[in-house]
């Protein structure tokens, strides 16, 4: 039996160096939030322009200043992202392109306003922070003990960590933006990581009644090495599944399939590296504290 939690200082080392470069990220640069949040104005056309970055510059020169950012869609084809523009404006956007590229031909051209923005950013905050209280009243209710609730709850902040601070990253070097197919990203990898968590809890839980003198640290060391062959195998998968979706899909959702990798990658470390491990760094906390009451 491997003894993986003699190595709970490890685990904990690998994450602070995964999760602090983007804790630095978040504070100085940031997300590079979308149209979706900010408002604005999202126009998809088809323009004979070479690449999007060729398309971009062009209207830098032509100081449209209104562009956020460029993205290729297929052949001749580009989503161009705006700050709030009217109709009006966004016609003279096009008779710009059109005297250099040629016909334009617009496919869609929709608006998001800075209310709906900031409205979509509280109720993603309040979604976030429901789930997070159900999951800890479940786990907690299910194991008899707050502190298995409040460890899923830690896993679950160190997955979000990890690919928040990836993404202010990927948003200051590649211009990533954070969109609502970030938020569905977010939340399916926190529900992934969760699942995985109560797994190996619910074995930790098992093995409990079935050896009960042995010490705590031994017991999770046995459910982690009962439970992390079907854990690795179920990622697997998935990330298999998310790298085929990641070489044949579209331009579209690339970031949103990206997102989904890195979590579920995280999410799995989580739940048997960082989850696990809390359990019995608990455990051995309280077990002092009552040595010490003791002994004062």
């Amino acid at each position: 039996m491997i003894r993986f939690i003699s190595f709970k200082k490890i685990y904990f080392v690998i994450s602070a160096l995964v999760i602090v470069p983007g804790i630095v990220s978040l504070f100085l640069w940031k997300l590079n939030l979308s149209v979706d949040f900010t408002g604005g104005a999202i126009w998809e056309t088809g323009v004979s322009a070479p690449d999007a970055r060729k398309l971009e510059g062009f209207l830098g020169k032509k100081q449209v200043e209104e562009v956020v950012s460029v993205q290729s869609t297929g052949d001749k084809s580009y989503l161009i992202k705006f700050k709030p523009i009217t109709e009006e404006r966004k016609n003279v956007i096009s008779d710009v392109l059109a005297k250099k590229y040629g016909e334009v031909k617009e496919t869609r051209f929709e608006t998001v306003g800075p209310i709906l923005g900031g409205e979509l950013i509280f109720k993603t905050i309040i979604g976030v922070v429901l789930a997070a209280l159900f999951i800890l009243a479940y786990v907690a209710y299910q194991f008899k003990n707050k502190m298995y609730g409040i460890s899923a709850i830690l896993a679950m902040f160190h997955d979000s960590l990890v690919i928040l601070g990836l993404f202010s990253i990927f948003g200051h070097f590649f211009k990533v933006e954070i969109d609502t197919l970030f938020v569905t990203a977010v939340l399916t990898i926190l529900s992934f990581s969760v699942h995985d968590t109560v797994v190996v809890f619910d074995r930790i839980r098992e093995l409990s009644r079935i050896y009960p003198k042995i010490s705590f640290p031994e017991l999770v060391d046995k459910a982690i090495n009962e439970t992390i062959v079907r854990s690795l195998n179920n990622s697997l998968t998935i990330i298999f599944m998310l790298l085929t979706l990641l070489l044949l899909g579209g331009v579209t959702t690339k970031w949103f399939v990206i997102a989904l990798l890195i979590g579920t990658i995280s999410g799995t470390y989580s739940s048997t590296f960082v989850a696990a491990p809390l359990l019995v760094v608990w455990k051995e906390l309280m077990e002092k504290r009552k040595k010490w009451t003791k002994n004062g």
